[in-house]
Order: structure tokens, then sequence, then C-alpha cells
């Protein structure tokens, strides 16, 4: 009689027992995919915050421009200063597309002869010291007083409202940022909310120094600016707003200047924004109060 031997078995195709086949390497391989995805997951959350690197970006009315942070702060100022003098949103238009073509928003040591800072004034034209020039509160401050003493300037072209005010070799120039200007405006203004966002590296992060942010905060807006003192041991700074649009122009003014003063966080209308997911922008916040804006 003929005996039948039971095949050598392929251990990568696992055992018999009670007449069911047991399977060891597939399900030895799923452990190691899963604690090898597990892995990943957690090295990818612990270098994600270094992947974006720095900057802001502005969404508004469809479009959206991307900054330096140097350049978002320098943009919150000048809706700050405008909010100030109670100017429309029209005169901010101007400016920004004005600092656009002299400078790309920064607050340049030099230019063109003695041109300084983001319009590039000119000290030797009656503008004021380099030193003032260099500051964007008051530089930003200069250019609007210029601005309404233009006589209809919100009824004239955007180029010939702004050259009245420059002065410059070619005034037309300031014209092909005219639609640039009307983003950063509708963003910077508050007039469409949470529009403005910006992010930086851990490693980028400053110590705090909120108590410099909010006297900087009331330099560029005025003294109209309501800030309730902290109570007690608050961690927080609490700006009072009159407006859902003075309110959104505060928080990004505080999201622009965060890596500068080290803030942690922003809340402000039923958002909030944080610093260590900074281009993930503004999250949802039941709690965000609607009239002030809470700065820690």
């Amino acid at each position: 009689m003929a005996a039948w031997a039971e095949p050598d078995e392929d251990p990568a195709e696992g055992t018999r027992e009670g007449g069911r086949r047991r399977w060891r390497w597939p399900a030895v391989a799923l452990v190691i995919v899963l604690a090898l995805g597990a892995g990943g997951y957690a090295l990818f959350q612990k270098v994600r915050p270094y992947l974006h690197g720095s900057g802001c970006e502005v969404r508004a009315a469809r479009d959206k421009m991307p900054l330096d942070l140097e350049q978002g702060a320098n943009a919150a100022t000048i809706a700050a200063v405008a909010f100030r003098k109670q100017l429309p949103e029209r005169a901010a238009v101007i400016a920004y597309a004005t600092a656009i073509q002299e400078s790309h928003i920064r607050n340049l040591p030099g230019g063109d002869r003695d041109s300084v800072g983001m319009f590039q004034q000119r000290p030797s034209q009656g503008w004021g010291t380099p030193d003032k020039l260099r500051d964007p509160v008051q530089s930003t401050s200069k250019f609007f007083d210029a601005l309404v003493k233009v006589k209809d300037y919100l009824d004239r072209d955007l180029h010939d409202a702004a050259q009245r005010v420059q002065r410059s070799a070619d005034g037309r120039a300031y014209a092909q940022h005219e639609s640039d200007g009307r983003l950063l405006a509708r963003g910077f203004t508050g007039r469409d909310p949470a529009a403005v966002r910006c992010w930086y590296p851990p490693d980028k992060k400053t110590a705090p120094r909120r108590a410099e942010a909010i006297r900087e905060l009331r330099r560029a807006f005025g003294s109209r600016l309501r800030v309730d003192p902290p109570q007690g041991q608050a961690a927080s700074e609490s700006v009072r707003v009159t407006s859902g649009r003075a309110g959104w122009a505060v928080a990004s003014w505080a999201v622009t200047h965060a890596q500068v003063y080290g803030l942690a966080e922003v809340r402000y209308g039923g958002r909030r924004w944080n610093a260590d997911e900074g281009h993930d922008g503004w999250a949802k916040d039941s709690g965000a109060p609607a009239d002030r804006v809470i700065i820690r």
C-alpha cells in the first residue's frame, strides 16, 4: 500500500492546525506596516511645522496673494494707520499700490538718491528725517497726510492720486498694482473676515512681549482703540472693538506681528489663530468673542 507523505510546509505559507491553515507572515507584515505608518505619521507631525517655512497669505474676493512676514506686518500697519485717521478703504488701496511699486511693501533702508522706507520718501524733499521715514507707522501717516490734501483724490484714477503725492519719474506705474491693492485692502481693513494668515517654524519663535505688542498696536491704530488691562495673572490681552471690520483689522495686525512679539494665539469673531498651526489659518472657535480681540 502506498503511503502518501505530507508535503513539506513552506514557512511563508503558514502551517496546518486542526484542518485550518494559519497565516503568520502576512499578519506579521501587516503589523510592521502599521507600525511604520504610525511612526511615519508621528515623524510627519513633528517636522510638519518646519515644512512650510515662514510667510503670510491674504485670501479675499476669491483671490490670494503671498507675502513674507515683513510685508505682512507692513501691510497690516497701513490698514491700522488708515483706521486711526478714519480714512475710506479707497485711501488704503492707493497706499498699497504705491508701496508695492516703491518697495514691494518692504521697509527699505535706502533707495534712489536719498529715498528711504516703504514709500521711498525723500528727506531732501521735506518728508522728514530718515529715522522717521524708516518707521512704517510714521511713513504711512505722512503718506496719508499728503494724500488727503490732493483735491478729489477719491474720484481720481489711482495712478493720478498716487503720483500727486509721490511725484515720481513715471506715475503710470502705480496703476498696474491697483488690483493687488484692492485685495490687500479687503483683507487687512477687515472687509473680508479671517482673510490673513501667517506662519513660521518653531525655531523662529521669539520670547513673548505682549506689552510691547499692545503699545505698538495702539501707536498704529490710535488711542481710540481701548485695551482692557490684564486681570490678575491673566496671560492674554483684550482689545475692545466697535465693529467687525475693526476687529479683523486688529486681529490681522496681531497675526502678522506674532513672530516679532512672540504672540501665541489670536481669537476673535468665532475664529482662532494659533502660532503652532499658523499655516492652517483660522480655526472655528465658538468661544471667541465678537466685541474684542483676545491676544495671548
